[in-house]
């Protein structure tokens, strides 16, 4: 039995090899033997177009948000400064004028 390493993503014990990759079967990624593990833990955010997004930036909302809870609702084009990165599905926490804190989906948003 060949020992290839668990794979970095969903630490399954169950990948193989297909040609120059290590392929894990349970969650699909693919990786080189040579890569390093830390690569896979590095968090990327990207904005709608794709641009990398950094805590303090400022950001332009692209589409009419609703906020849940309530009858507000964020327009198109607003502008949002000083955002802060976090982990999860709203990876985007802000404060908005006249709204007040929320998180937001990186995205509905484009860098300004």
């Amino acid at each position: 039995m060949s020992t290839f390493p668990p794979c970095p993503q969903c630490q399954s014990a169950y990948t193989y090899e297909d040609r120059s990759l290590l392929v894990c079967p349970e969650c699909g990624h693919e990786w080189s033997a040579g890569e390093p593990a830390a690569e896979a833990d590095t968090r990327v955010v990207r904005d709608a177009n794709g641009n990398v997004l950094n805590d303090g930036d400022t950001v332009t909302v692209i589409k009419d948000l609703k906020v849940k809870g309530s009858s507000l609702v964020v327009k198109v084009g607003t502008k949002v400064k000083n955002i802060r990165l976090v982990e999860g599905d709203h990876d985007i926490d802000c404060r908005i004028d006249g709204i007040g804190p929320m998180s937001l989906k990186s995205e509905f948003v484009r860098k300004a």
